[in-house]
């Protein structure tokens, strides 16, 4: 039986993507264990208003909230406890410096399956200005603009 290629994204953090501009993405590994593995496979995960430091060279995600798992009793974690990324030092080492030199933020953007495993994509982004928001809101509603009126026309 051929292994499926396609990632299925498990959750996506639309709010970094307003709130920030993504210079870079980047595909990390997540350290779980197992209950927050069944609890995430059936939807209990919430990205938002999660962020992620770098600390011994090591890049930890906070605020991430994994839902504990119904049938896991005494073995479910805190909701919110710390995960650790796995990553190569030589990649950590160069997100460190861009993030402390150019001021710079780790934001997680999505979580998903490759393969039987959780991968969560990771953000190098920088902070929108209010008027930066707005803009892009003014865009995306010029296109959807456009897109109606194309398909009122072609009735």
């Amino acid at each position: 039986m051929a292994a499926k290629t396609e990632n299925r994204i498990i959750a996506d953090n639309r709010q970094a993507r307003h709130d920030y501009f993504v210079l870079e993405a980047l595909e990390a590994g997540i350290e779980l264990k197992g209950t927050e593995v069944k609890s995430i496979r059936c939807g209990g995960v919430n990205l938002k208003d999660s962020w992620c430091e770098i600390k011994d060279y090591q890049i930890y995600v906070n605020g991430m909230h994994v839902s504990p798992y119904e049938k896991g009793n005494i073995f479910n974690r805190d909701p919110r406890r710390v995960r650790r990324l796995l990553i190569h030092k030589s990649e950590i080492r160069r997100l460190f410096d861009k993030v402390r030199q150019e001021g710079l933020t780790l934001v997680p953007l999505k979580l998903y399956y490759k393969g039987s495993r959780v991968k969560m994509e990771l953000g190098l982004c920088k902070g929108k200005k209010l008027y930066d928001k707005r803009d892009d809101m003014a865009k995306k509603q010029a296109q959807r603009d456009v897109e109606r009126e194309l398909k009122d026309r072609s009735r």
